[in-house]
């Protein structure tokens, strides 16, 4: 990744920060499916600077990173953005800095919620006992999670039910990081299990 763009969103008394990050990363998630590769993943990758700091877990800027400049201008950002204008600022794509030693690996953390038939599962798998699996999913509930997460509607249903309660769900984000770059394939919502971003 060697370019990279920011977004910063700009919340007021009538939106939130929370309100503002569902619906940009709701519009970059739908430009990542638009401009995605014939085997379904995405080209461009998402970092978030300022996450962990600050009041709002995610902070208040989204960073898309690509390999060169072209990917970012192709995405077209300002145009799916096109109904925040109050509430977002982009910059232009820049070159990321050569002296970067810290890459940082943002995934989806899946938070499940039928602990008793995953725990029942894990202790097949692992031969442990069932109290034992259910004490290793004890903190795996969306309530509980410390992760920060986006709220995001899922538009693969159809187009009558697909603004229901039911497709709305929690995106966790977790942060690792690393002293070197690894490569890997990114998801349509910018995160890879393997795959880093400079973290700068």
């Amino acid at each position: 990744m060697k370019f990279y763009l920011d977004i910063t969103l700009l919340p007021d008394a009538e939106a939130n920060l929370g309100f503002i990050w569902q619906k940009v990363y709701q519009q970059i998630h739908l430009a990542l499916v638009e401009n995605k590769t014939a085997n379904g993943n995405s080209t461009i990758a998402i970092s978030f600077p300022e996450y962990g700091n600050g009041v709002f877990p995610l902070g208040n800027k989204l960073r898309l990173l690509a390999s060169n400049q072209e990917m970012l201008k192709t995405l077209e950002v300002t145009k799916w953005l096109n109904g925040l204008n109050d509430y977002v600022h982009c910059t232009s794509i820049k070159g990321v800095p050569l002296n970067v030693t810290t890459f940082a690996c943002f995934s989806r953390k899946q938070v499940k919620r039928n602990m008793d038939r995953l725990a029942r599962r894990r202790a097949k798998r692992k031969q442990e006992s069932l109290k034992q699996a259910l004490q290793y999913y004890a903190d795996f509930n969306d309530q509980n999670s410390k992760l920060p997460f986006v709220n995001i509607v899922s538009l693969s249903s159809n187009d009558s039910v697909k603004f229901s309660n039911k497709n709305k769900f929690r995106l966790f984000i977790n942060k690792e990081t690393f002293e070197k770059s690894y490569e890997g394939e990114y998801s349509c919502y910018g995160l890879s299990n393997t795959a880093t971003v400079p973290w700068f």
